[in-house]
Order: structure tokens, then sequence, then C-alpha cells
């Protein structure tokens, strides 16, 4: 199986999880999967808070409606995907850019079960450039403040955030404490959010592997 079929795997599995109400669906390629699947089962939910404006037209192509979080509250269901998880659902999220509204509707979501490839579980997160958020006018004195860190930020050029902001991939990382990581770097003035999850972590990563999915709890 390649690697999209391990997505499209976890992402089906996923629908077990889908019961009623609004949702929460996240962004990138293995939620595009979940997004085409739930439109077999969207008789089952009023409709979706999405994170990314990309995520909402797809939902709209299939005809599942999609809310403003003010207007819902409370979310009993997020399903996102993650460029990196350890073994505690610690995740890092970001590649695609929308880590800021994911962080925003994972927090505001009961249960968040994450979707990915096997490839993505990992011993140490940080080999994947950890992406960061920041305020324009802000960019070079975070990444000179992302340096002090260890990290080597580079500019994600030419990309713009739903949310008018910008990027920086910082590479070179070993983040042994996820959790005192993201709360150091969301202290610089700045920075809008950090792609790391720990202290919002996933409630269940579903894997697609060879041998079928595989579902990890912390």
């Amino acid at each position: 199986m390649n690697q999209d079929d391990l997505k499209k795997q976890a992402a089906e599995a996923a629908l077990d999880y889908v019961e009623s109400g609004v949702i929460g669906v996240g962004t990138g390629s293995t939620v595009n999967h979940f997004i085409d699947a739930l439109a077999s089962v969207k008789h089952r939910i009023e409709g979706a808070v999405s994170s990314s404006e990309v995520s909402s037209e797809r939902l709209k192509r299939h005809g599942i409606q999609v809310f403003d979080l003010n207007a819902v509250g409370e979310l009993a269901l997020y399903v996102d995907g993650a460029d990196e998880s350890n073994g505690q659902l610690e995740l890092i999220k970001g590649g695609g850019g929308a880590l800021t509204r994911e962080k925003i509707v994972a927090a505001a979501s009961r249960t968040f079960v994450c979707i990915a490839d096997e490839s993505k579980l990992v011993e140490v997160l940080g080999g994947f450039p950890l992406p960061v958020e920041v305020i324009p006018m802000a960019r070079s004195y975070v990444a000179r403040e992302l340096v002090q860190l260890g990290g080597t930020p580079v500019w994600r050029e030419g990309f713009v955030t739903d949310n008018g902001n910008l990027i920086l991939d910082v590479q070179n990382l070993e983040i042994t404490d996820p959790k005192g990581l993201e709360q150091r770097i969301n202290t610089i003035a700045g920075v809008v959010t950090v792609g790391i999850f720990a202290w919002r972590p996933a409630d269940v990563l579903i894997l697609g592997s060879a041998q079928g999915p595989r579902t990890i709890k912390p």
C-alpha cells in the first residue's frame, strides 16, 4: 500500500467516532480523505466547524454545512491529521499552515481524533520542521528568539495564513519537553501560536498501516 492508501485507511476508520451534532474538521491531505468519507454519513451530523478555508470549501462541495465556532460552542469531536506524533499523542501540526485555527478547534472539542499514516509516529518530535505562526512585523525578531532556543527558523516565503500572518518553519529541534517548549515559544512577543500540540494532545491516534488501521491511546 502506498502512503496515500494508508492515509485514506486511517481517515475512513475515524468515521466510527462520528455520531451527531456539529463536528470539528481539520486540514491537510489525510483530512481531505476524511471529508470525502464523511459525505457518505453526512445524514448523521448537522454540519462541521472547519480549521481552514480549503477544508470549508471541500465540505461545502459535499453538501455539508459549515458553521462558525462562535455559533456552536463546545464540539463533541475534532478530526485532524498531524505531521508527527509521539507515544503520548503530543503532536507537531501546521505543515499546511492552519495551526492556529486547528489549535482553537482542538481546544473547543471534547475528543480529538488524530488520523495519519504510520510513518508519522516517532520517538521524539522535531524531525519535521516546527511551524510557528507570527505577526508579519515580528518575523525577524521571533526568528532571532527561535535561534536562541537552538532552532534554525526558515521563513515560508510566498505563504500567508488564513489569518493574514506568516509561518516560520523551525528546523534542527529535538523536542524532548513538548509542553515546556510549546509554552516557551508561545510567550515570544509576535508569536500567534506554535505547532506543538502538547497541552491539548490528541485523545486517539489512528494510524493507517499495511496490517490495517491501528488505534493508539496515551
